[in-house]
């Protein structure tokens, strides 16, 4: 009796399919998790604008810039400004702002359900968060004192300095810098740069912070998502200006 060639796959071919079809499934999962990460950067940017924008409303509509919330709840810490419980290492008060989406505290969240955090110079004797403090010193003696800066490792970095060609934003400073702890939701770590940005559970008073792009746990520094943007002094100034509330 004739005997007939079977038709189908060896047990190595099929072995060889399955390999193939695991490599381009976990290659597109990488690359679906990577567009995925990239929405929230984007939509982590969009809220922290957002925030800037409502602070500048807030300075216009009060004279002054909000103080940072404590861990309590999510309006400014005391209410009606003055000195601020946590100037530099406290939250958005998004409560006292109107901004959403907050957890159930009444916190602004990034896209990672991160709490957004938010630093207040305290220069001038709170001058930025006291009520028509501002126009009485008056803009050319006003000096904000938050300072964002490229890295923790260049030379001269310290709590109050950038350091040597470190800084991005000019001498005195900022009046506010308002950031996100990115995907990790670390608060520094092993990372140099991220432990530069003031931590909400400890008493850090610093007055400098990193921004720079994302990068991964071997870079220089370390690992580091932190999303920041600061409100500029001029920006603050002129819309204060249109609105009557300097000089």
């Amino acid at each position: 009796m004739k005997i007939r060639p079977q038709n189908g796959f060896t047990l190595v071919e099929m072995a060889i399919v399955l390999a193939i079809m695991a490599l381009i499934l976990g290659a597109s999962l990488t690359l679906l998790s990577a567009q995925q990460d990239q929405r929230k950067v984007e939509d982590t940017h969009a809220r922290l604008e957002d925030a800037r924008d409502a602070l500048t409303g807030f300075a216009i509509a009060y004279g002054r810039l909000p103080c940072p919330a404590s861990a309590a709840s999510g309006a400014e810490s005391p209410a009606g400004g003055g000195v601020c419980t946590n100037f530099n290492n406290g939250f958005l008060p998004a409560a006292t702002l109107g901004l959403t989406p907050v957890d159930s505290l009444g916190f602004l969240t990034d896209a990672w359900g991160n709490r957004i955090r938010y630093a207040v110079s305290n220069a001038n004797g709170n001058a930025f968060t006291t009520a028509d403090r501002m126009k009485l010193i008056g803009m050319s003696a006003l000096a904000p004192d938050l300072m964002v800066c490229a890295s923790a490792t260049a030379a001269g970095f310290d709590a109050v300095n950038c350091g040597t060609n470190n800084g991005l934003t000019a001498a005195p400073g900022v009046p506010a810098v308002i950031y996100s702890t990115g995907k990790n939701g670390a608060y520094g770590g092993t990372s140099i740069d991220e432990t530069a940005n003031p931590n909400p559970n400890s008493a850090d008073n610093n007055h400098t912070f990193v921004s720079h792009s994302i990068a991964p746990a071997e870079a220089t520094g370390g690992v580091f998502d932190d999303q920041l943007i600061w409100l500029s002094q001029n920006i603050l100034y002129n819309r204060m200006v249109q609105a009557g509330k300097l000089p």
